[in-house]
């Protein structure tokens, strides 16, 4: 028989600890033709997605440059009035009040659909029966199948005329606040409406991804809370909220980022004007930047669609900071959380000693 000669440091060549498994392990990866194949083409496909977006934010720049350099108050163009761009004096006082009623809806649909959603997943995840569960998040995830135009039927004929009581409740009793105040909308295209929508349309991501989040909370995290005496709800608090604490914040910026980038439905539920309001019940409606360019663009002359890309492109670098908020906020919870456990472990034993 051959003996076998041990390494150096006592394992034999061949085991996973050894001299072969050390090179199989942290060497160069296998020569395989497969391999070769498989790691060029997820190559090319991570290039693909940044050169496709370099190129979508390079065609946005040429064709917005024009209109953001042009003379808005003497452009023969700016000013034909087959679009909504005559009457202001730059781009900017153009896309501003776009701009800001694109983030007000957002905001609206995000503080009426984002404590639902998070509702929803937690009911999934740990109140209701698994069977229950299963359905209701098949239904939730369904709703993401459903097009942008549907929902703007739907909130046409059923969401205009439900609020139309209650804006008329809201603007008698409370009209004094600015939000509830002015004249009420006769056909009930008010940006309340339109925010409703909004935050049905956001329901399925930020459902889901909350809904994945708490299940993957530790399992011992929630009984060791359980076993010190703590009710559901106190285990749920303690347990379940600080781990999904960056999960949380990811799905509501995705949900954020679904709703500042909606078109249709804002487009037909909402009467849009280029102003700068807070009022909800009204028919002085702030547009958004998504909801305008549908709109406009088809009866647009060339230098006036050069306007309407514009806003588009910044629709898009406002879409960028909102991954990249989320990208930074997720960055530091983690990081803060990862920090927490040492200090208390350091913490446990200094009282131990």
């Amino acid at each position: 028989m051959t003996a076998t000669t041990p390494a150096a440091d006592g394992r034999a060549p061949g085991t996973p600890g050894g001299p072969t498994g050390a090179a199989h392990y942290l060497g160069k990866p296998p020569s395989k033709a497969g391999d070769r194949t498989f790691l060029g083409l997820s190559t090319g496909a991570a290039w693909l997605i940044l050169v496709i977006l370099a190129g979508v934010a390079i065609f946005l720049i040429i064709k917005a440059a024009p209109a953001i350099a042009a003379n808005w108050a003497t452009s023969p163009q700016l000013n034909e009035p087959v679009a909504n761009t005559p009457g202001f004096d730059s781009f900017w006082a153009y896309v501003g009040p776009l701009l800001f009623g694109t983030v007000w809806a957002s905001f609206l649909a995000l503080l009426f659909g984002a404590p639902v959603a998070i509702g929803i997943a937690l009911f999934i995840s740990h109140y209701a029966p698994r069977r229950i569960a299963g359905i209701l998040g098949y239904l939730v995830d369904l709703l993401a199948a459903v097009p942008s135009v549907v929902f703007g039927l739907w909130g046409i004929l059923v969401v205009r005329s439900f609020l139309g009581p209650l804006n008329d409740f809201l603007n008698e009793y409370l009209g004094w606040i600015p939000l509830f105040g002015g004249q009420v909308s006769a056909g009930g295209g008010t940006i309340l409406a339109g925010a409703i929508v909004l935050a049905v349309m956001i329901l399925p991501i930020v459902t889901s991804i909350s809904r994945e989040i708490f299940l993957q909370t530790p399992a011992l995290h929630e009984e060791a809370a359980l076993a010190l005496g703590a009710t559901k709800w106190e285990m749920i608090r303690l347990a379940v909220f600080p781990y999904a604490r960056s999960g949380i914040i990811s799905a509501i910026l995705l949900g954020l980022g679904r709703a500042l980038g909606e078109t249709m439905a804002i487009a037909m539920i909402v009467s849009p004007k280029i102003i700068v309001s807070f009022r909800l019940l009204t028919d002085d409606n702030p547009g958004t930047i998504a909801s305008n360019i549908a709109n406009q663009f088809s009866g647009a002359n060339d230098l006036q669609r050069d306007a309407l890309i514009a806003t588009g492109l910044l629709l898009f670098v406002v879409s960028f900071a909102v991954n990249f908020l989320a990208r930074w906020i997720v960055s530091r919870t983690s990081v803060q959380s990862n920090g927490r456990a040492p200090r208390r472990a350091r913490a446990r034993r200094e009282v131990t000693a």
